[in-house]
């Protein structure tokens, strides 16, 4: 018997504001979509956050023995500077600022991206497809969608006619907006817009004649709606319905919102059984934002240099300290919550590297298999890892409570403990086993991986001299860069 088969996981559902019993539309095999970076700057910790959540839930699908397909996308082109419409292409404007090739952009940022999701122990997801690889697939959505009339084109470009669509359909389902109150608020056209009506949104842009990023289309040179490359690398990927979609709060309305419309008027279904969306990670009580300055990267967090902290946090305590908040609520990041969550972490590790260590009796006073069930009945309610961990933490009180004698274990029921432990530390909540002892170890692997991250940045940029420099300078220290096909490591001579 697989795990899944005994284990009836709730999922939240943004698309009915409740709990629903998980059933996939295949048996024993998952499609989950999550929207991935738009990569023309360094990846924030909001993001990290909300990778995390789901990097937290394909973990614990994956440790049920479901059969996972998890398609994590790149936008790499078509995503404009204020999330609608109009503006420049957030990478061509950074190109333009840099005077290089957007694609340098987008390789410098991607692998941003990655190296700080592998610093964070993430498992990468099963496919990772990019909009610019994909466009042919998104013309022939947009093909299909004015083909049953909820588009139209002009002068090039194409718009997704919502007005139309609500007719027959529900725009604002997932959001619970209604386009009357959408009408209501948004102001009238200016007279240079090509759209019908404020709300109508782009399918396909022309693009001007500076624009650098463009591919030809039967409607002109131009570049595909930030919202229509999800529709068409998820479909392509996982079906024309499948099981779940996640991505961050603020995707709900307008992107996730456009992705139904998009997918209901070319095919006519409702694309997603399961919307998850993951909340807002603010710090020390204020939204993340880069023009107040209330906003610290991973690497500042991870090498402790930055104004708001006390000292280095290691990726592992600050995997612990969001897995200590559910997914759907606002996470404040603060000192003291980080402080907290060290002393948690390392506790819990220190309580983990004493189960080999138990004496074993002819019974156990404490029931393990009962322990074990609430492990699992907590990640079965919507992925509940607050109170799994304080499950956890009732393991390392046992642990500490046989070790003094207090309590009694069988040996049957150590291997259990063990098994169990293992599985939820380190396998579904991606922490590793680092302790007290080792924090200055953790400490000086952080610093160089920041190190490693910075030459390998300058290396995509062809900054070679800057490469050398930093692989010298360490050299110099003790500390050796070795280069492999998995990527850099380091050892300490």
């Amino acid at each position: 018997m697989q795990l899944y088969q005994s284990n009836q996981i709730k999922i939240y559902n943004s698309l009915t504001s409740k709990k629903e019993i998980f059933k996939p539309i295949n048996e024993g095999h998952i499609g989950m979509y999550v929207c991935g970076p738009t990569v023309y700057s360094n990846v924030h910790l909001g993001n990290v956050r909300t990778f995390m959540s789901f990097d937290m839930v394909f973990r614990y699908l994956r440790h049920l023995d479901y059969k996972v397909r998890y398609v994590r996308n790149i936008t790499d082109a078509g995503h404009l500077e204020n999330d609608a419409d109009a503006g420049e292409d957030k990478i061509t404007k950074k190109a333009r600022l840099e005077q290089i090739e957007p694609m340098e952009v987008v390789q410098r940022y991607t692998v941003d991206f990655h190296n700080v999701l592998r610093t964070f122990n993430f498992l990468p997801p099963s496919i990772e497809p990019t909009a610019t690889g994909h466009i042919i697939e998104q013309i022939e959505l947009i093909s299909k969608i004015i083909k049953n009339g909820f588009a139209y084109e002009v002068n090039g470009s194409v718009y997704f006619d919502v007005h139309k669509f609500n007719e027959t359909n529900d725009y604002g389902k997932l959001s619970k907006r209604k386009l009357d109150d959408l009408i209501h608020n948004t102001r009238t056209l200016d007279g240079q817009s090509d759209k019908k009506n404020p709300q109508d949104f782009a399918l396909w842009k022309k693009a001007e004649p500076q624009h650098i990023m463009r591919w030809p289309s039967p409607w002109s040179d131009g570049f595909p709606g930030w919202h229509l490359e999800c529709t068409a690398m998820s479909t392509k990927y996982l079906g024309e319905q499948f099981d779940i979609h996640g991505g961050g709060m603020d995707l709900k309305f307008p992107h996730h919102e456009c992705e139904i419309a998009q997918n209901e008027a070319a095919i006519g279904v409702s694309p997603v059984n399961y919307w998850m969306h993951a909340n807002m990670l603010e710090l020390n009580g204020q939204r993340m934002s880069k023009s107040t300055g209330n906003t610290v990267n991973p690497d500042e967090l991870l090498s402790g240099n930055n104004s708001f902290f006390s000292k280095a946090y290691s990726p592992s305590v600050i995997r612990f300290f969001v897995a200590q908040s559910s997914y759907r609520s606002v996470l404040d990041l603060t000192d003291d919550g980080l402080l907290a969550s060290e002393k948690g972490f390392y506790r819990l590790m220190d309580a983990v590297n004493l189960i080999d260590g138990l004496k074993v009796s002819a019974t156990s006073s404490i029931d393990i298999p009962a322990w074990k069930q609430k492990c699992y009945d907590a990640m079965n309610d919507d992925f509940n890892s607050p109170i799994l961990i304080a499950h956890l933490f009732e393991a390392a009180k046992y642990i500490n409570q046989i070790k003094e004698g207090q309590e009694t274990i069988s040996v049957d029921d150590l291997n259990l403990l063990k098994e169990t432990i293992n599985s939820f530390v380190f396998d579904v909540l991606g922490l590793e086993n680092v302790t007290k002892s080792d924090s200055g170890t953790d400490k000086l692997s952080g610093a160089v991986d920041v190190l490693i991250r910075l030459r390998q940045d300058a290396r995509a940029n062809k900054d070679f001299a800057m490469s050398d420099k930093i692989r010298d300078e360490l050299a110099e220290v003790g500390i050796q860069l070795k280069d492999g096909k998995d990527g850099t490591t380091f050892s300490v001579n």
